[in-house]
């Protein structure tokens, strides 16, 4: 039973692309966070070496609503997508991530970088909600599928 036509390592490797994708991806999206925030601040004049305390969420008050989309978006990439990488690396480790499992991961990897650009640059709410909805669709028929796989191959 199973749907494990190739070598365990195969399968690992195969499944863990996109992970490695959207990990790298979310990085780059941090260096896009620090490098838009730092011109915003020096911009504004803020001394952020003097100040103490605080959090990200106060400096927003001090520099312009477009400057903080990269770090709304980063946020973003380290919250949903925590379920997206158990999902995989319960594939992988089951040796059960292949063919349509692959599919799904990458599409979800493209919709949230697709999801990153928008917010990150034009930040509609509309186009942003549509890539959101369909990356959650995805990545719910991506764990539908990986039940589905888990139980056959019990």
């Amino acid at each position: 039973m199973g749907c494990n036509t190739q070598p365990l390592g195969t399968l690992v490797h195969t499944i863990l692309l996109p992970v490695i994708a959207l990990v790298v991806w979310t990085l780059v999206v941090l260096g896009w966070m620090v490098r838009v925030r730092a011109a915003a601040v020096k911009a504004k004049g803020i001394d952020i070496m003097n100040r103490r305390g605080g959090r990200g969420q106060d400096l927003e008050k001090l520099i312009e609503p477009a400057a903080a989309w990269p770090a709304h978006n980063y946020a973003h990439l380290v919250e949903q997508p925590t379920l997206f990488y158990a999902v995989c690396l319960a594939l992988a480790f089951a040796g059960l991530g292949s063919g349509t499992a692959v599919w799904l991961a990458w599409a979800y990897v493209a919709l949230r970088v697709a999801h990153s650009f928008e917010q990150n640059i034009a930040n509609r709410i509309r186009i942003r909600a549509t890539l959101f909805l369909l990356s959650s669709a995805v990545l719910a028929a991506l764990a539908l599928l990986a039940g589905w796989r888990v139980v056959e191959a019990a």
